[in-house]
């Protein structure tokens, strides 16, 4: 890599207790074939394992001047610390990868000649395959009618509702020009609003056709993953899940699809969250999924309506809906693993 110039991309990756993984993230980084300046900027997010001292014996800035380390003081969580490394960035583009993945060898390349044939300075992402099993995970992803992700797993289709922040390609301009991740967010669905801001406005959202990405699903913010035939995941991934989603759908969603599917939605997860409780006999799901949706609705009413007409008024696009599908994600889930495990 060639330092001493101005990064065509700057790799960010935000780290918290990730020595278990870091290794294999920046060792995939630091492989890339094809000679292109790359920094690489590392946001730790107050670890209490042995990231930090793993990074400066590992990774000496003497030795290794195109990494960059950002320590944080306290724990501000997975927006601030993406915002806080571009905002430092001085690529051209900006890849933003968990520290829980690796890229293949050849992904930089890929994604740089995808980027430079697109009529339009849009986001890109690669195809996921899972870590432990090699499985493909997604290539990208839809949308069903209450904004949950849908993978795409057809190897010809390029254009996608949205790509996920374990491996988000962005030029750093378009990055500045949507703002960023919103920090209100605190995690989960950040990439999903970057997406569809960026799609509101006619922004290309896309997958490659080559190269790929390894992930280990669920490493670093727990559950989102099938063991045994059943979904796992965490009580705090499905608060944080149910609420922004909800935000995204209030925020992008066209006037007629909103008035629509709304006010479904919320009958939805009233009725689920009841149906949880009842199920695992406890008011828990209740408390900590579902009833939060409605409080944190009300609390921000006037900043959604705000922000809504802000990025309505700059939509120019009628593709918007086409990254949709029309069965809710859910259902095909509940019938293939049944109710999932919440821990």
């Amino acid at each position: 890599m060639n330092v001493n110039a101005r990064p065509i991309c700057s790799v960010c990756i935000a780290n918290y207790n990730g020595a278990a993984v870091l290794i294999d993230c920046l060792e995939s980084v630091l492989a890339q074939l094809g000679g292109h300046r790359l920094e690489i900027i590392i946001h730790d997010d107050a670890s209490t394992d042995a990231s930090l001292e793993l990074i400066k014996t590992r990774y000496p800035v003497a030795q290794c001047p195109q990494i960059r380390l950002i320590e944080s003081a306290q724990n501000v969580g997975f927006c601030i610390s993406n915002n806080r490394m571009v905002a430092e960035a001085q690529g051209e583009y900006i890849l933003l990868l968990n520290n829980d993945a690796a890229l293949a060898p050849d992904a930089i390349s890929t994604l740089l000649a995808a980027a430079r044939a697109q009529p339009k300075p849009g986001i890109l992402t690669l195809p996921q395959y899972d870590w432990a099993t090699g499985k493909l995970v997604d290539r990208g992803c839809l949308l069903d009618p209450f904004y949950n992700p849908v993978p795409n797993l057809d190897p010809n289709r390029r254009d996608v509702a949205m790509v996920i922040g374990a491996c988000l390609w962005i030029p750093r301009d378009r990055w500045q020009a949507l703002g960023g991740f919103p920090e209100w967010f605190e995690s989960i669905g950040e990439d999903l609003l970057l997406c569809c801001q960026a799609r509101l406005q006619g922004d290309p959202v896309e997958v490659t056709a080559q190269s790929y990405y390894r992930h280990r699903q669920g490493a670093s913010f727990g559950g989102n993953r099938v063991d045994a035939n059943r979904l796992s995941t965490t009580y705090r991934r499905r608060r944080l899940s149910e609420r922004n989603k909800t935000y995204v759908m209030i925020l992008c969603a066209p006037m007629l699809r909103l008035a629509l599917t709304l006010p479904l939605h919320l009958v939805l997860i009233a009725f689920e969250g009841a149906v949880m409780s009842a199920v695992l006999r406890s008011t828990r799901p209740w408390q900590e999924i579902y009833a939060p949706v409605f409080t944190a609705l009300w609390q921000r009413r006037a900043q959604l309506s705000a922000q809504r007409a802000q990025l309505q008024a700059k939509k120019n696009t009628r593709n918007y809906g086409k990254g949709f599908t029309w069965l809710p994600h859910k259902l095909t889930l509940l019938l293939r693993h049944g109710v999932p495990k919440i821990s």
